[in-house]
C-alpha cells in the first residue's frame, strides 16, 4: 500500500513539473496582433454650398382655357382635331345659327322702315316750316290771325319732335341689328389663345348648351410657359423671396434638371398646415414638360464658402435630430472615432461644422468592422469632387 501512494506521489508531481513548462513556455511566445484593416479614404476638402429649401410641387400651364358655346343650338361643323396646335381667332366650331340670321334680317328691315319713316317726317317737317313762315308774312300785312300763326308754329314743333322720334327709332332699330349680328357671330367658337387642343368633347350634331350650363367642348393647353405651385414650410417662409431660382427634377424625364423662378408668394399661410404657397415661372421651350407633371427640387435661397461636407454613409453612427454623429478619422496608420457635429443635408452629402478639419483623411468604406485605435491599410485614397452642395 505504501509503494502504491508513492508512486501516486511521484505521478503527480511529473504532471505538476509539466505544466509548469508548459506555463512558462506560453509565457515567452509573442502575442498575436489584430492586421490591418483595408478601407477607403477620402481627403476633407472645402466646398462652396449653395442652401435651399427642399420643395414638392405639381406643373401646370401657366396660360389655358376651357371653351364653351356661348349660344344653344346644333353643332354645325368641327374644323379641329385633339393634339392639333392652333392660333389665336382659329375657327374651332360652328353653331347653328339660322334662328339668329333671320332675327338679323328682320332687324335690318326695321332699320330701313325707321329710315324711311325719317324721310316721310322729314318732309312733313320742311311743310310745316314753310306754312309757319306764310302765315308769319300773312300776320304782318294782317291778313292771319294769331291764332292760325300759333297753329302753324305748334306744327313745326310737332314735325321737329317726330324727327327726333324717328331717328331714335332708328337707332334702336340698328341696336337689333347689331345684337341679331353679334348672336350670328357667337354661332362661331374661337380659340381664345395660342397652344394645344387638349381636350375635344363635340361631334357634328351634338345639341350645344349655353355657357352658362354647358360643359366646356374644347380645353386649349399653351404649356410654353409653366407655373411650379410649391408649399414651403413655415420656418423657411421668410427665406423666401420674388426672384430666387428654383431648380428641380421630374420622374418623367430622369437625370434631367430643369430651373424656374419665384414670381408669386402668398401673402398668408395656409391655416391648415401652416406652409406658405409658392408660384414659380417656368419656360418651357422646347416643350418637353408638361402640366400635371409631379416636380421634385429646392428654392435655391444663398450660398456659403468654406464648407466641409462628408458623404452620409461615412458616418459611424448619425442622430439627425441632434445633428450630431462620429467619424473615422485617419492618422499615424490607426483611425480615430472621432464625435462631429453636423449641418445641413445636400443630398448625400452632410456639412459637417465642428469635429473635422480641411486636409484631414476620414474613412468612406470598410468602416463596418472598425473599432477606435485599430490599425488600417488605405485601399485607395480619394478626392471628393468640388462641387455645389445643396441644403433643404
Amino acid at each position: 500500500m505504501k509503494r502504491y501512494l508513492s508512486m501516486m506521489v511521484v505521478g503527480m508531481a511529473a504532471v505538476a513539473t509539466l505544466s509548469a513548462c508548459s506555463s512558462n513556455g506560453d509565457a515567452t511566445q509573442p502575442q498575436a496582433q489584430k492586421p490591418p484593416v483595408a478601407v477607403d479614404v477620402a481627403t476633407v476638402q472645402p466646398h462652396n454650398l449653395s442652401e435651399g429649401i427642399e420643395v414638392t410641387g405639381s406643373l401646370e400651364p401657366k396660360f389655358s382655357a376651357d371653351v364653351k358655346t356661348q349660344i344653344p343650338g346644333l353643332v354645325k361643323q368641327v374644323y379641329v382635331a385633339e393634339w392639333l396646335r392652333v392660333r389665336k381667332g382659329q375657327q374651332l366650331a360652328r353653331i347653328d345659327v339660322a334662328e339668329a340670321e333671320a332675327l338679323a334680317m328682320r332687324a335690318e328691315a326695321s332699320v330701313e322702315a325707321a329710315r324711311a319713316s325719317l324721310a316721310q317726317t322729314q318732309v312733313n317737317a320742311n311743310r310745316a316750316e314753310r306754312e309757319l313762315a306764310r302765315a308769319l308774312q300773312l300776320k304782318e300785312s294782317g291778313l292771319a290771325t294769331q291764332q292760325s300763326v300759333d297753329d302753324a308754329r305748334s306744327e313745326a314743333s310737332a314735325a321737329a319732335a317726330r324727327i327726333a322720334a324717328a331717328r331714335a327709332q332708328i337707332r334702336v332699330a340698328e341696336e337689333e341689328v347689331r345684337q341679331a349680328r353679334d348672336r350670328q357671330g357667337k354661332g362661331l367658337v374661337v380659340s381664345p389663345l395660342d397652344g394645344v387642343v387638349a381636350l375635344r368633347d363635340v361631334n357634328v350634331g351634338d345639341l350645344a348648351s349655353d355657357a352658362a350650363a354647358a360643359k366646356p367642348i374644347f380645353r386649349i393647353v399653351d404649356n410654353r410657359l409653366l407655373n411650379l405651385t410649391v408649399m414651403v414650410p413655415s420656418a423657411d417662409s421668410a427665406r423666401v423671396k420674388v426672384g430666387q431660382p428654383l431648380e428641380f427634377t421630374v420622374d418623367a424625364l430622369p437625370g434631367k434638371t430643369f430651373t424656374g423662378r419665384v414670381m408669386f408668394i402668398n401673402p398668408e399661410l395656409n391655416p391648415a398646415d401652416r406652409s406658405l404657397k409658392v408660384i414659380a415661372e417656368v419656360k418651357n421651350e422646347p416643350e418637353r414638360l408638361k402640366g400635371g407633371l409631379f416636380a421634385k427640387g429646392r428654392i435655391v435661397s444663398g450660398e456659403r464658402g468654406d464648407v466641409l461636407q462628408v458623404p452620409r454613409s461615412a458616418l459611424a453612427s448619425w442622430d439627425t435630430a441632434s445633428k450630431k454623429g462620429r467619424l473615422f478619422v485617419v492618422a499615424g496608420g490607426k483611425v480615430q472615432l472621432r464625435p462631429v457635429e453636423t449641418g445641413v443635408v445636400s443630398g448625400e452629402q452632410v456639412e459637417v461644422v465642428k469635429g473635422l478639419s480641411a486636409g484631414e483623411q476620414f474613412v468612406v468604406r470598410g468602416g463596418f468592422n472598425l473599432k477606435d485605435g485599430d490599425r488600417v491599410a488605405l485601399a485607395a485614397a480619394a478626392q471628393p469632387a468640388d462641387k455645389k452642395g445643396q441644403t433643404p
